[in-house]
């Protein structure tokens, strides 16, 4: 079973911490393994790639590398500004994601 983590596929982030601070991205994938996550635009690394079919041209690809998600936080549907996750029963009885700062609902 996978752990819980305060972020999932598709959530908007921002960075809190490392040579990517302040930076946002769409959550791309995670490792609930390892504890990381790849964030859209953030924490690009070079790649040199010799040539292929995919790439004849070969060269330097700039890839996002993984990050910590201890360096994360979502960002606030409300007030986009970084917030920390609470969980709540709705009138459903489904537990969801809310923000601490705003108290809204997170989709």
């Amino acid at each position: 079973m996978a752990k819980k983590m305060h972020i999932k596929k598709g959530d908007t982030v921002i960075v809190i911490a490392g040579d990517s601070k302040g930076q946002e991205g769409r959550v791309l994938s995670v490792n609930y393994e390892k504890n990381t996550a790849i964030v859209e635009g953030v924490n690009l690394v070079s790649k040199h790639t010799k040539p292929n079919a995919k790439n004849p041209q070969g060269g330097i690809l700039k890839k996002e590398a993984p990050v910590h998600v201890s360096n994360l936080m979502l960002k606030d549907p409300s007030t986009g500004k970084p917030t920390r996750i609470g969980r709540r029963l709705n009138n459903d009885n489904k537990l969801v994601r809310i923000a601490k700062k705003s108290g809204e609902e997170i989709k």
